[in-house]
Order: structure tokens, then sequence, then C-alpha cells
């Protein structure tokens, strides 16, 4: 059998060549796409470090068994830890936010060891990183190496998807989603960008190698519970404002509702007023919008709210308040952490949703499924809860996107797909509106739907 730390050691010499192929430089660029920068990383067969380093982490720690490779390392990235050590045997009391497996899983001795292994050094919101060859390209590979192209290695593990995916829930971890890259591994003018940036994304099975991005199962205590705050985009809704607060129930440690009045040029605002006056022993908030859409009037709610976990329900009640308390336990219990509704599961009233706007949806569900490489089937449902720390992030980061939704729906979509958020749909049964008329316009709003795929594909998929 193999000695792989000796083999690895005779090559240290090679490393430094060998990590300037264009098939590194890829890799760097879309782990630095995956992993968040500024936060604790942790790469175990980290090699000569440039991976760690390329994620810009604000505390990299990296993990090696061949001592002459970490005393590179320690040469090329002053900045970053490093630690001489067996994968399986590397001890630490630290626990990291990110922990990277670069076409490492191929060389261990057990795969599912190794994963449970890592669970000590992760904390329940800790992602774990993997990407390892297609078996598709074994053959390719064999050349690759056999005429200098390719570092040779020792026997490899040749795993499928499911193979890892299996591995992964053997050993307690979720997968959030997979995500194959890589058409063409040399630097070629032209080429390259078409068939890893275009095509790639629609040619998945055939891509190189295979990303996957995890979570620790969630082991959430039954009695943890948090302060809800349940934010209500209110426009020309003056007749439902009373039946909203009578609805919403109270939650996990206290419900606070948060009234934002958009512009509305009925009595929305005075009733509001009216309601909370009538209602007093409930923790009600109002807000006078200042900007416009309801992307700004849950941004500017969101701001204002005091719960640990913040809810978005549509003034018009299509969906039914009286369901916000399975959104709280999909939420509270670690099963998502960002629960999505949705309106095309269940029976629909007459006249809830007009046929042409069900097709759409039903598209867009499809579209957006793809492009954020987790299931969302509707993307427009106005009920929506995440934790305020995540909305937090997804704020922080809202530069990446720009000002682009006047939603709010794929603000927070896209913002969770980019944090590698676990994304779970939760079906509600869709009623009428009672009251007014809906503020929806088909062929407006519908081409800035198909505008928001373009946008997404360019951010999230077909990404340089």
């Amino acid at each position: 059998m193999t000695d792989r730390r000796s083999f690895y050691d005779r090559r240290a010499s090679f490393r430094v060549r060998e990590s300037q192929r264009y098939y590194h430089q890829l890799l760097k660029r879309h782990f630095g796409f995956l992993v968040l920068p500024g936060v604790r990383v942790l790469e175990t067969g980290c090699g000569l470090g440039d991976l760690l380093a390329a994620v810009r982490p604000a505390r990299g720690v990296g993990v090696d068994f061949s001592e002459t490779i970490i005393n590179l390392a320690r040469q090329r990235h002053a900045e970053l830890e490093f630690h001489v050590a067996d994968v399986l045997e590397f001890s630490s009391d630290e626990q990291f936010d990110y922990i990277l497996l670069s076409d490492l899983v191929n060389d261990l001795s057990d795969v599912q060891a190794f994963l449970t292994h890592l669970h000590q050094f992760a904390h329940p919101r800790s992602r774990l990183v993997i990407n390892f060859f297609n078996n598709l390209w074994r053959p390719v590979l064999a050349v690759a190496e056999a005429i200098g192209a390719k570092a040779p290695t020792p026997p490899q593990n040749w795993l499928s998807t499911e193979d890892m995916k299996n591995l992964l829930h053997l050993a307690a971890w979720e997968v959030i989603k997979t995500d194959p890259r890589i058409l063409w591994p040399v630097r070629t003018p032209l080429v390259e960008p078409l068939l890893n940036r275009w095509l790639a994304p629609l040619l998945r099975p055939f891509c190189l190698t295979l990303c996957l991005v995890a979570r620790p199962r969630p082991q959430t205590p039954p009695d943890q519970h948090y302060r809800c705050t349940v934010v209500v985009p209110a426009r020309n809704e003056a007749g439902n404002i009373e039946a909203a607060v009578q609805r919403i129930p109270e939650m996990g440690l206290g419900t606070e509702i948060i009234f934002i009045e958009g512009h509305s040029t009925d009595s929305t605002w005075d009733e509001i007023h009216q309601v909370v006056a009538r209602h007093s022993h409930r923790n009600i908030k109002i807000v006078k919008q200042q900007s416009k859409g309801k992307g700004g009037a849950v941004q500017e709610a969101f701001a204002a709210a005091a719960g640990d976990i913040l809810f978005i329900l549509d003034a018009d009640l299509t969906v039914p308040p009286e369901q916000l308390p399975k959104f709280y336990e999909v939420l509270r219990s670690g099963t998502a952490e960002f629960v999505n509704g949705v309106r095309l599961v269940y029976p629909l009233e007459d006249q809830a949703m007009r046929f042409l706007n069900m097709v759409a949806n039903k598209f867009f569900g499809l579209a957006f499924s793809w492009l954020l490489g987790q299931s969302v089937k509707d993307t427009l449902c106005g009920t929506k809860v995440l934790f305020r720390a995540d909305y937090d992030a997804i704020a922080c980061n809202r530069a990446y996107f720009g000002d682009f939704d006047p939603f709010g729906d794929f603000d927070l979509l896209f913002g969770a797909a980019k944090l590698n958020l676990r994304i779970v749909d939760l079906p509600v049964r869709y009623q009428a509106r009672t009251y007014g008329a809906t503020n929806i316009q088909r062929w407006r709003h519908g081409w800035l739907l198909l505008r928001m795929v373009s946008f997404a594909g360019r951010r999230l998929k077909f990404v340089r």
C-alpha cells in the first residue's frame, strides 16, 4: 500500500510549479465566490495554503500531513496558521465558520470517519465546502498525468455525487447545494471563458470538479425559543388591518407586529392608528414608509424590528396568519435557515390567483430553483421568515447584488443563496382577497421578473 505521506513529501519540490496551473486558479476563484470573506476558515489537506489565502479569512488555519509542504506554506502565507498533522488525527478546541476540503476526499482511506471527525471543528451554523473530481473525467486525467499535464497522485477514491451525499448523510451532515464547475481547465483566450462561465452551468454532468456545500445536521433543543417580529407592509389595505392584528398569533418568547404603511390613497394610515389604540395589549409598532416599493418597506421595517426571527406577512392576508407558527417551528427547530412560503401545492380558492399568474409563477419557480441551487417553488409568495442575524448578514453583503429588487423577495432569496443558507419551501393555503385589489401589475411585473432571472444568472450561476 502506498505511503501517502512519503509520496507527497517526495513531490514537495514540484508543488509550487504545479500550483500555477490554471485549474488551481479556477478553484481559487470559485471558492472565493462560495466562502464569505472575513470569517474563520479551516482547510484540511491545505497543501501550500494558496486556496485558504484566496478566500480572505479573518482567521485561517491549514492542516496537512507533509511537513515539507507546510514549511513552504508558512513561507508563502505568513498571515495564516499551519499545522503538520494527519487530518484524521488533528485536534483543536477552535470552531470555524467554513471548513474546506479541496481535492481531498479522493485521497482518504476512510471518508466517513473523516467527515464525522470534522464535527469537532464546526458550530451549528458552520459550512463544509467540498470539491472532488468527476468520475467522467477519469480517463482524461489519467492521460494528463501520463504526459505531465497533471500532478501524479497515489491510487484515488473515485466518488460520485451520490456517493458523497450518502457519506455526508452517514456522517450527520446535510447537503445544501451541489455546484459542478470547470469544463476547460486550461487557460485559453475566448474558449475558456465561454466554456467555464457560460456553458458549465448548463452542462453540469460533464464538469471536471463537483462542489458540495453542507451544514451540520440540526440538533436544536426542544426548549429553545426566540422573540418574533411580524412585518406587515400595507398599501391601500385599510379593511385588513384589524383582522391582521386579531389573527396574528403570539409565538415563541413574544410577538412584535410592525405595520409599515406605503403611500396609500385610502385610509390605511388612519386605520392603523385606530387599530393600535384598540389593541393596546399587543406589541405593535407603526412606520411610515420613506422609500418606494415593497422591498424598501421590508428593509425599513426590519431595521426597526426587535425580534430574533423576522416574518413578512402581506396585509392582504391571502396567506392566513394562523399558519405563521408552522414557519416559526421550521426555523426554530433548525430544519431551515430561510423559510419560503409556497402557494402552488394545495388547491387554490376561486379568484385567489389568475391562470396566467399561476403559469408564470411555476415557470419562475423552476428558473430560480436552478439559479439558486435549492428548490424554490414559489418566488413571489409574500411570506418569508429568517433569523435577524442572517438578515443582517444579507444586508451587509447587499452590495454584491446592488439595489435591484422592488419586490423585496429576491433581495432576500438571492442573499440567502449567496450565504449558503438552507432554504426550505413551506406549503400554505392561499386564499382569495376579502378587501381591496392586488398591487401586482401582471405584464409590468412579469417583465421585471424576467430581468431578475437574467440578473441572478449573471451574479449566481454564470460567474466569472
